[in-house]
């Protein structure tokens, strides 16, 4: 009985010890890309480099070049095309009316919690000027941001041939925009009032996830639930991109699980 016991213990000893410290991370998206900017380390990667839709994450590029042409003071009308762009695509809007006149940062508020189209198309009509240049300009920032893999076709996202970008690209355009002090402040708010219309962040990690700093939300049929999100943990910057995932609220349970996965890589280290 004696030896049956010593041996039962030796097989429960060998198994603890050859099972991993940590299992992987449970991710149910397609494309991930997860940096620890303070260690220069990947704690995880999975198709980073395969190009693919990336929805509204793209109105972080919209933002970025509107940063680069116009004041945030500047005035902009809101045409019915811009209302009607947003309707008829079955986009998300902010609500704006025709006639309205927004400030830049008003608009790059509507732009980037509620994701909004409406916002999106009159920035672009406003600051190509027109929206064919506008692409044009959003294209030659990825050029010169080194984002080989990415092409834009419109600037909200919305299903086109020939549009596309990878989860390292979106990354590493995260990073960058994450710098422009305005642009930090409003992808970590959760709500915002301006002009009577009240917007909230459609990004769920904030407010419930420690140390998330931002992103952005997409979604489309085609890309599936996307998400490029920050957070600063125990003097750690993390940041992810989450592309193709199966549903709204599996992309935050991913990126949250990411997030603690990337902590423990760090303590390992």
């Amino acid at each position: 009985m004696r030896a049956v016991v010593l041996v039962s213990a030796a097989l429960t000893w060998a198994i603890v010890l050859s099972a991993p410290a940590h299992a992987d991370p449970r991710v149910t998206a397609s494309e991930v890309y997860v940096v620890d900017l303070t260690s220069g380390t990947v704690p995880y990667a999975k198709h980073e480099d395969r190009r693919v839709p990336v929805a509204s994450l793209t109105k972080v590029m919209t933002a970025y070049v509107v940063r680069r042409q116009a004041d945030l003071d500047d005035l902009v009308t809101i045409t019915a095309a811009d209302v009607n762009h947003a309707h008829s695509t079955g986009a998300t809007h902010a609500g704006l009316r025709a006639g309205e006149r927004l400030t830049v940062r008003q608009l790059l508020y509507a732009l980037l919690l509620p994701s909004a189209a409406d916002a999106s198309n009159a920035l672009a009509r406003a600051y190509g000027p027109g929206k064919r240049r506008f692409v044009n300009r959003m294209n030659a920032a990825a050029r010169a941001l080194d984002l080989d893999d990415t092409r834009f076709v419109n600037a909200d996202g919305m299903p086109a041939p020939g549009q596309y970008s990878t989860a390292r690209d979106q990354l590493e355009l995260t990073r960058v925009v994450l710098k422009d002090r305005v642009l930090a402040q409003i992808a970590r708010t959760r709500v915002a009032r301006a002009a009577g219309h009240t917007w909230t962040n459609t990004n769920k990690l904030l407010g419930t996830t420690p140390g998330v700093i931002g992103l952005k939300t997409g979604f489309t049929r085609a890309a599936g639930y996307c998400l490029a999100f920050a957070a600063r943990r125990d003097g750690h910057t993390y940041l992810g991109v989450i592309l193709g995932d199966t549903g709204d609220l599996r992309r935050f349970t991913t990126a949250r699980n990411l997030l603690s996965w990337a902590e423990r890589v760090s303590d390992r280290r």
